[in-house]
């Protein structure tokens, strides 16, 4: 028994859609093209940093920063301190020479008198009190008075943005890090890749120049 030719032939089997390739069960699309990002400055972001990050600031200007905040809130109260540290010696000093003078082998120790008392304590306060100003201000707008001087800023690592009070008091306590095995974390800058101190990678903050 014969078919006519036809789309009613059971022998002729409609022609197949082509199927894309398959993998996994899950249709392959194609990859999308590969983008250097070079953000708003027109260099490509290395090191990790976010697109838009401005350039990192030289260990020159955080050294210049520094000493300016130095000047500006710890000269007076280092100043007192030191005034202060040195009554209490010259006392110290005198009464052991006129122990030594007597001939008597116990001799007790002076107590501190009211000045020092004084110096010490008021260059406490104003050194706390500097302290956290400084940390409110580097935390809300990210600049010092040193640093607002020099044009850079303290960001975070991850989006450029502000740390905040608490990060910023925290990350001041971390220069105690920097401070350790003669100041090594304070130069560590000078060849980090990001231009970091220790601080700043435990807190993960850089430090660019923006004015």
């Amino acid at each position: 028994m014969s078919y006519p030719p036809g789309p009613n032939n059971p022998y002729i089997q409609p022609p197949q859609q082509p199927q894309p390739p398959q993998g996994y069960g899950y249709p392959q699309q194609p990859p999308f093209p590969q983008q250097q990002n070079y953000g708003q400055y027109g260099y490509p972001q290395g090191g990790g940093l976010p697109p838009g990050m401005p350039p990192l600031a030289s260990w020159g200007a955080r050294l210049g920063a520094t000493l300016l905040d130095f000047l500006f809130f710890g000269l007076v109260p280092f100043g007192l301190l030191m005034a202060g540290y040195v009554k209490f010696l010259r006392v110290f000093i005198d009464a052991t020479d006129q122990c030594d003078a007597s001939g008597r082998g116990y001799c007790p120790t002076p107590a501190m008198p009211g000045s020092a008392l004084t110096l010490i304590a008021i260059g406490s306060i104003l050194s706390l009190l500097g302290t956290l100003w400084l940390c409110y201000r580097e935390g809300s707008t990210g600049q010092t008075p040193g640093k607002k001087i020099v044009g850079i800023h303290v960001l975070r690592e991850a989006d450029g943005q502000v740390l905040g009070f608490g990060m910023a008091f925290v990350r001041r306590l971390c220069h105690a890090v920097d401070g350790m095995a003669c100041y090594i974390g304070y130069l560590w800058p000078l060849w980090d890749e990001k231009n970091q101190t220790f601080a700043d990678k435990i807190i993960h903050t850089v430090v660019v120049k923006r004015p």
